[in-house]
């Protein structure tokens, strides 16, 4: 690595750590999302401002290596018991009525030589930014809701599908082809899935809990295996790394959380020494070797939003086309980009008006139309591949910027007013029938 690239690498992890002061200062008047705020420092040190950053082949690997923990921990952020049920159907319905309102807008957007193709821009319509949305709701209270539940499941499925349909459409000239290799690919991630569920050998259980604290880090060492072995064998399949990763995720989390031991009793504090480890490890007969997942979910965290995925994402603003955005002439694709989301991913919270009141059919509509981390992966690949013009691909960005900001606000407001409006009228009933 030059002496250039080893700058920029300061100036990254200075703005990784920076983000998080200015999101919280910023925080008084509006809440915005530490991504935006790393995308938008990204800008600021890319050509087309201060002219600071310098990418070289090094940096260029380890953005790539944060978006694959980026959608590794999108997988891993799937939680089935939440959202099982009629939430899944739903979402799977709502998102194929994305598609198709994608495809129909991609279309027409090309007939009239707004976009070059119908394909990045018809997937990038269908995302959602539920890994960036997710705080918010959670301090919000939201998730614990009907409509927080709703969400899960609807966002869960507006990374997925898209995800799905890079792999197919985008990244291949064979979808056919592609989608018969894909069943095999789904074959084997829940063939590892089933084996890394597995009881595992007490001696296993034991080395985990004792590297826990250690050097060792055993737990974290598989979870970054099952990761970089699920994507080498989408690479190898011919599909794209970010299906492997997703699906990494989603095994990871079976393994970590959803795979537990039986209760057991109490045991004492943690053991001074590793002997003390193995023998009360033993006596509470832990079968898994991931008793203490938690802890092992709390570093891979850390490891994926402590370092790389800030890295993709400064490097992303890096490499924002900010002249593009600009331009007086294609200035307009972000309200139209914005208002796109909305009609794509927006109308088909209709799905849901028998299912959750009014004003919460209103707010999913808002925060499902959010979209920001895939659209970059998205436009990054058609920028990448040819396929995607620089305005539209600073078009869409510039759009998914603002849906993360201005959509979650306008949805939590609708959401608390229409609350409050239902408390307020329920008290005259509830006195009535006293």
């Amino acid at each position: 690595m030059d002496s250039e690239a080893l700058r920029t690498l300061v100036l990254i992890a200075t703005i990784a750590v920076l983000s998080p002061f200015v999101a919280d200062v910023i925080r008084r008047w509006i809440r915005i999302p530490g991504v935006v705020v790393e995308i938008c420092l990204g800008m600021l040190i890319g050509p087309h401002v201060l002219g600071w950053a310098h990418l070289d082949e090094v940096l260029e690997v380890l953005a790539e290596m944060g978006l694959v923990f980026l959608i590794f921990l999108a997988g891993f952020e799937i939680d089935p018991d939440e959202v099982k049920g009629r939430p899944v159907r739903l979402a799977v319905q709502g998102w194929l009525v994305s598609l198709a309102l994608g495809i129909g807008v991609a279309v027409a957007l090309h007939a009239i030589d707004v976009t070059q193709t119908v394909r990045f821009v018809a997937i990038a319509l269908t995302t959602t930014a539920i890994g960036t949305l997710l705080p918010i709701l959670g301090d919000a209270g939201v998730l614990r809701s009907r409509l927080g539940a709703n969400f899960l499941a609807g966002g869960a499925m507006g990374e997925l599908g898209p995800i799905v349909a890079i792999s197919v459409a985008l990244t291949t000239d064979s979808p056919g082809r592609t989608t018969a290799v894909l069943v095999v690919f789904v074959a084997i991630t829940l063939l590892v899935g089933w084996l890394a569920t597995r009881p595992a050998q007490p001696r296993t259980v034991r080395l985990v809990a004792r590297t826990l604290h250690s050097s060792g880090q055993l737990g974290v060492r598989i979870c970054v295996l099952l990761c970089i072995l699920l994507v080498w064998t989408a690479a190898e399949f011919g599909l794209d790394v970010l299906l492997g990763a997703f699906a990494a995720g989603m095994v990871a989390r079976l393994i970590l959380v959803e795979h537990s031991t039986p209760d057991t009793p109490d045991t004492p504090d943690t053991p001074d020494t590793p002997d003390d480890a193995d023998t009360h490890a033993a006596a509470a007969g832990h079968t898994n070797p991931f008793d203490h997942r938690q802890e092992v979910q709390h570093r891979i965290e850390a490891l994926g939003f402590g370092f790389f995925i800030p890295l993709f994402f400064v490097i992303s603003g890096v490499r924002f086309d900010l002249e593009a955005l600009f331009d007086p002439v294609e200035l307009v694709k972000v309200p139209l980009f914005l208002l796109l989301f909305l009609v794509v991913r927006g109308l088909p919270a209709l799905l849901y008006r028998r299912d959750l009141p009014r004003h919460d059919v209103v707010a999913l509509a808002l925060l499902q139309s959010a979209a920001l981390p895939l659209l970059v992966v998205i436009t990054q690949i058609g920028m990448a591949t040819g396929q995607m013009r620089p305005d539209n691909a600073a078009g869409l960005v510039g759009a998914g910027l603002v849906s993360v900001i201005v959509f979650p606000l306008v949805a939590m407001s609708i959401k608390a007013r229409g609350d409050e409006r239902a408390a307020a009228e329920a008290v005259p009933v509830a006195a009535a029938t006293r």
